[in-house]
């Protein structure tokens, strides 16, 4: 699949780039971006990958979240993909910021007008992955998952989805139980239509109550002063009951003071990074 380089910095040692291509799952052109550690020059390196949050390009990551030196640091590629479909012509799709275009939730649409171009979790967990293998120093091997509030909840279903297919997961304030909240309800009744039994394929809190796959280790940071988390967005608490009910080992760390931006995802991105090296790197 041809591949149009966008951009190019030296960054850390290494290089951030943003290419673009024509997508095959979402049917129009996508752009992600890919940092090359300086390993990447002379070995096939890990790859972690971060999906973002709604209205997010994949430039809100690699300049705002200072990820770079971590990964440098650690010999890891880091991989961030928009986040939906752009310029499809989908009736709807910029209506609202909090449903099509720069939300695509991370499903694959099973309802008109959205089914035939709003296939995220399709894109990400199988047409990127591979996109990147293909064209990258990628130990197919070895990748990882994280993201922050939609994208953090992209991340955990993805992990959850496909046991053994991420080495780590990790997430920053995300969307845990979004068949219970407005943002997630709103996009999964348009997205997957009224069958709530849908809703719960995609859904980390309820994939979690039936995890059977291999040990997932899981960081999660929330801000304690997330205006999110205080509407009833997030509800970190109902994955947490899930997972020490099934024994899946969490580390969920509430920062005081901290609030939805990616300054909370600066703060703390070395951890996550550090979080995801130690079993990449194993």
């Amino acid at each position: 699949m041809a591949l149009t380089q966008v951009s190019s910095n030296k960054c850390a040692g290494g290089f951030q780039k943003v290419f673009e291509h024509d997508s095959v799952e979402l049917k129009c052109k996508m752009k992600f971006a890919v940092f090359l550690p300086p390993k990447a020059e002379t070995h096939k390196c890990p790859v972690l990958y971060w999906i973002s949050g709604l209205t997010c390009t994949e430039q809100n990551f690699i300049t705002k979240a200072g990820s770079q030196l971590a990964a440098a640091d650690n010999g890891i590629m880091v991989v961030a993909p928009d986040t939906s479909p752009r310029g499809c012509g989908v009736e709807g799709e910029d209506d609202g910021w909090d449903l099509g275009t720069g939300a695509g939730f991370y499903v694959d649409a099973t309802q008109e007008p959205w089914k035939s171009n709003y296939r995220m979790y399709s894109y990400v967990t199988r047409e990127l992955p591979k996109l990147i293998n293909d064209n990258f120093p990628a130990d197919p091997e070895r990748m990882s998952i994280s993201g922050h509030s939609m994208g953090g909840h992209g991340a955990l279903i993805c992990a959850l989805k496909n046991p053994g297919k991420y080495k780590a997961v990790s997430a920053f304030a995300p969307i845990c139980n979004p068949v219970q909240c407005p943002w997630g309800q709103k996009a999964f009744a348009a997205y997957l239509g009224p069958d709530r039994a849908a809703w719960e394929a995609y859904d980390a809190t309820v994939l979690a109550s039936g995890y059977a796959g291999p040990p997932l280790d899981i960081l999660l940071d929330q801000g304690r002063d997330d205006q999110f988390l205080s509407a009833s967005q997030l509800l970190p608490d109902n994955l947490i009951a899930v997972c020490s009910e099934k024994k899946i080992p969490v580390v969920f760390r509430l920062q005081p003071g901290y609030d939805h931006s990616y300054f909370f995802i600066y703060s703390f991105i070395n951890d996550h990074i550090k979080h995801h090296a130690k079993y990449l790197n194993a």
